[in-house]
């Protein structure tokens, strides 16, 4: 039963993040909502803020959801941020319309 549950949580997440006519806008105002709610929620303030403001959800981001493998993506967040990386370094890295 539990694992019925999370596959329909799962899948409420993915149907709320896909894009509608009224999020096809990437500003402020066609972003938020249920989507907003999920991606907040599920993935911390950062992400869901940045999803606010058009950015799209980052493959790291989104790893967090595969369980044990999401440990080991953690702590190599973790290292690249005890390195000194910032937001800038992973614009620059992976493009604009991420970080």
């Amino acid at each position: 039963m539990k694992k019925l549950g999370a596959v329909c949580c799962i899948a409420l997440m993915l149907v709320a993040l896909m894009p509608t006519t009224s999020q096809a806008v990437t500003t402020a105002e066609g972003r938020g909502g249920i989507g907003g709610f999920f991606v907040g929620c599920c993935l911390g303030l950062r992400v869901g803020a940045d999803w606010n403001e058009g950015k799209d959800l980052h493959w790291r981001d989104l790893v967090r959801f595969i369980p044990y493998v999401n440990y080991v993506f953690g702590i190599w967040d973790g290292i690249e941020c005890a390195q000194g990386m910032t937001t800038p370094d992973l614009a620059q890295r992976y493009g604009s319309n991420f970080y």
